[in-house]
């Protein structure tokens, strides 16, 4: 006597596609509670080393007006292929420090920088060279904002 011969003595359908209807799938939630408590005390432990180091400053205040003296400036410009005007005249490199020399009788002139943005890196190093050699070093750069 086979298998199916006992089973298909008990008056139930056998076939082998189908689950019969007595057995009923389900779903064990035991291991995936495992997991989700092993992914979630990993969570809490790594949390735990990150610390943020700041400092808690209170900044001071202050009130009045802008007293600064005006001071004279003198803008360098530098393109973005490498030329120099001072004050709005083309100047050669060369001759950019004796030019910075003629624009300052006095040394407490500020040298106001207006590089290009692919303004050559060597070009606004020129700049700088040529400032020094005029022994000003009141050296400020102009930017904008972004909008």
């Amino acid at each position: 006597m086979s298998w199916l011969d006992t089973h298909s003595k008990s008056g139930k359908q056998f076939s082998l596609g189908t689950i019969s209807a007595s057995i009923e799938p389900e779903i064990n939630l035991i291991p995936f509670i495992d997991v989700l408590l092993v992914v979630l005390i990993f969570l809490m432990i790594s949390t735990t080393f990150t610390h943020y180091q700041e400092l808690a400053i209170t900044l001071p205040t202050a009130s009045g007006s802008d007293n600064a003296p005006e001071v004279k400036q003198i803008h360098v410009a530098v393109s973005s292929d490498g030329r120099f005007a001072i004050n709005g005249r083309v100047t050669e490199r060369s001759q950019l420090a004796s030019a910075l020399n003629q624009n300052s009788p006095n040394k407490e002139v500020q040298v106001s920088i207006d590089a290009d943005a692919r303004a050559p890196h060597q070009a606004v190093m020129s700049a700088l060279e040529a400032a020094r050699d005029a022994n000003l070093s009141n050296i400020i750069f102009s930017t904008q904002t972004k909008k």
